[in-house]
């Protein structure tokens, strides 16, 4: 990459991500943007909010082709991906439940939950999983474990990353020089984006461990009296629920009450 284009950036890719990117772009052109971005969805911390707008800033030099950065950092997209999937693959659902049953806070019925809720939305999950930071690579992860189908998976994967990576490589090359202002708005939306996943992991920490302390309150101060009322005792097995009928009490005086089948009349009938 040419000296007036480091220049134009305020020399800000002289060091860091910025200049390892740099320097991969330098040796290798459009492929070593690809091989950025396959390394950041194997490591979320690389920022592709600053490799996608670097890259297109060097399309818009003429260091690159642009229909080449879009095609390579696509294909680093989904290379990483399923590395990531191979590693959800290799792991497997009964090692995954393992683990959930030794972590203090998890139980197998959360991954459980996590299987069907997969089951029903896991196709939305990898497309629209694609645009949102830090989940972007580790949505592949569930998806391996799943055993998602293949073709599915690459499917879903190049069309997210693909609509991803376009966005932000055409801004770096419609910006120009003026790149970083991408870096700025997506690291705004990536810090919200966590700050609600920490949240919603604190959320989860706090009930689990409230009604954690709530059973052993129960098994401790066990509640007495009587369960339940006499009257709504159930009956003891091989017997009738309901009541039988109260008797009939003869009055004194009376016959008692007699109830004479069809046969018994006539048996008392006597010959005319």
């Amino acid at each position: 990459m040419s000296s007036s284009m480091r220049s134009g950036t305020g020399g800000g890719t002289s060091g860091g991500i910025e200049g390892w990117v740099n320097g991969l772009m330098d040796a290798l052109g459009a492929p070593g943007a690809g091989i950025a971005i396959a390394l950041e969805n194997l490591f979320p911390p690389l920022p592709s909010e600053v490799i996608l707008p670097l890259a297109g800033f060097a399309a818009s030099t003429g260091q690159m082709c642009l229909v080449a950065v879009l095609l390579w950092t696509t294909a680093g997209s989904v290379i990483g991906a399923l590395a990531l999937y191979g590693i959800g693959a290799l792991l497997g659902r009964d090692r995954t439940v393992a683990m959930a049953a030794r972590l203090p806070l998890l139980k197998v019925s959360d991954i459980e939950r996590t299987e069907g809720w997969f089951a029903r939305h896991g196709a939305k999950a990898v497309f629209f999983g694609r645009m949102i930071p830090v989940f972007r690579s580790l949505i592949s992860v569930p998806a391996g474990v799943e055993r998602m189908p293949l073709p599915l998976f690459l499917t879903l994967t190049t069309l997210g990353s693909a609509i991803w990576n376009a966005v932000f490589v055409l801004a770096g090359y419609a910006l120009g020089e003026r790149w970083e202002e991408v870096t700025g708005c997506v690291s705004a939306y990536s810090k919200v984006v966590l700050v609600v996943a920490v949240l919603a992991v604190l959320v989860f920490v706090a009930v689990r461990l409230f009604r954690r302390r709530a059973g052993a309150t129960r098994l401790k101060h066990p509640p007495t009296g009587p369960v339940h009322d006499a009257a709504e005792a159930p009956a003891e097995p091989g017997t009738d629920a309901a009541e039988p009928p109260p008797a009939r009490v003869r009055e004194p005086g009376t016959a008692p009450a007699t109830t004479a089948t069809p046969l018994r009349q006539a048996a008392g009938r006597r010959p005319t």
